[in-house]
């Protein structure tokens, strides 16, 4: 297997990678029967130096049904009826679960509505009492 590129600087090597194949449930007649078509790939993130801790952290809190007790993310591909596709999905989900929590997310800066927008509200809440206002009953003052 080859190593795994998840950007143009980071790329994980194939030694933390190993892959099982088993055979893929559901419809497919006979040819599913025979052949083991299901990639099971596992990353060994507790022993991977390439990743930051805190990305590791962030790997793990993202996605804590993919990661099993002894530090190792798995993913499952059986999607496709071929073994080569479904590696390459797996490898793909991979590099993007990877990518995903690479960075730590940015922190959210408190905004306030500016004074328009403000306005603007206020204006179309009074310009909607109004319009129910005038579906009041008509009397006539004479």
């Amino acid at each position: 297997m080859d190593d795994l590129p998840v950007n143009d600087r980071l790329i994980i090597p194939a030694a933390a990678l190993s892959v099982q194949y088993s055979r893929s449930g559901g419809a497919g007649g006979q040819h599913v029967n025979t052949t083991e078509t299901r990639v099971q790939l596992r990353f060994d993130l507790a022993g991977c130096t390439r990743l930051h801790p805190a990305a590791k952290q962030r790997i793990r809190d993202a996605h804590p049904g993919l990661v099993t007790a002894s530090g190792e993310l798995v993913i499952a591909a059986d999607r496709q009826r071929s073994r080569h596709q479904n590696l390459e999905e797996a490898r793909r989900r991979l590099a993007q679960i990877i990518e995903a929590c690479r960075l730590p997310p940015r922190p959210r800066k408190k905004t306030k509505p500016s004074r328009a927008a403000k306005r603007k509200r206020t204006d179309d809440k009074k310009k909607r009492g109004a319009t129910k206002k005038m579906r009041g009953r008509v009397r006539r003052d004479d």
